[in-house]
């Protein structure tokens, strides 16, 4: 059979660090912008999202409870991250589903007048695997076209929730404007796909998301403790190869008062390490481009 799977990477070939100013590790924050965006009956969709805080799903009818759930990302989850953003210098990609986008540009118009970035994250926040080629074509086109109204600025980066489809790629590289794609969790090194799009690596670990019920987090020294150690590893490995780290963030789940501090305390220990680049994904993919070996 020919092996559609790559189990080796950079194995035995490491490529030495190579990040702006002699960084030892690239940190890549991603916040994850899906609020409005979430299945509901109310907003016409086929079902209600089920996946939160509780696990309880509202069959059939509309479900205020999950709806007001996801809005606290946007009524007060906001304000507190940006807040950790701005105290501690960081730079980061805020992730946006269309819709999101389009309910919420205020949001988005904010983000940018700080001087992070936004990417795509899918109109909706669903999985695209069992999308009809044409219709997710038309789907990546829509999430572009809302994010650059939203922002005033066009989106260069890409990430599916969960599982894409086996033409996401092609439909992106289609599509045109797009630099790089998040939809892999195989690595901390980023790849080249051709000569001009580059795969960044995501994290599902050393995500907020673990917040969620069975993902293992409780206090929010539990997410502190486990993303330092994270970084703390691949600081060390970065002094001999090219290591990335990304930290997966969400409105409504580090934004929550009892969680936020867990954000404050890893920003306060990454940035007082010497040789530490923090940057948007698009700045990330941009130098890989240019310096990939």
């Amino acid at each position: 059979m020919t092996e559609r799977r790559d189990f080796k990477g950079y194995f035995g070939a490491e490529p030495p660090p190579n990040w702006p100013q002699g960084a030892r590790l690239a940190v890549s924050l991603v916040v994850n912008v899906e609020e409005g965006a979430e299945l509901s009956i109310a907003d016409g969709d086929e079902r209600n999202e089920n996946t939160y805080e509780i696990r309880e799903e509202v069959v059939g009818y509309p479900d205020p409870c999950m709806e007001t759930h996801f809005t606290y990302g946007t009524r007060q989850g906001y304000a507190r991250i940006a807040k950790a953003f701005e105290t501690y210098g960081a730079k980061a990609t805020f992730s946006s589903c269309g819709r999101a986008a389009e309910r919420s540009p205020w949001l988005l118009q904010d983000v940018v007048s700080r001087g992070h970035e936004v990417s795509c994250h899918g109109w909706r926040w669903e999985r695209q695997a069992e999308m009809a080629r044409a219709d997710e074509a038309a789907m990546i086109a829509r999430t572009h076209a809302a994010i650059e109204t939203a922002c005033g600025v066009a989106p260069v980066g890409w990430h599916t929730r969960s599982a894409p489809s086996v033409n996401t790629r092609d439909l992106l590289l289609e599509h045109g404007g797009f630099a790089y794609d998040s939809d892999v969790y195989d690595d901390d090194i980023p790849r080249m796909h051709d000569a001009t799009h580059v795969i960044l690596p995501y994290a599902f670990d050393t995500n907020d998301m673990r917040f969620s019920p069975g993902g293992g987090f409780v206090q929010h020294s539990d997410f502190s403790n486990y993303v330092i150690g994270a970084f703390d590893r691949l600081y060390a490995e970065g002094a001999g190869a090219v290591r990335i780290m990304s930290i997966g963030l969400h409105l409504r789940l580090i934004g929550r008062p009892g969680r936020i501090k867990g954000l404050e305390d890893v920003l306060a220990h990454i940035t007082g390490k010497p040789d530490v680049w923090i940057a948007p994904r698009r700045e990330i993919a941009a130098h890989w481009k240019v310096h990939a070996q």
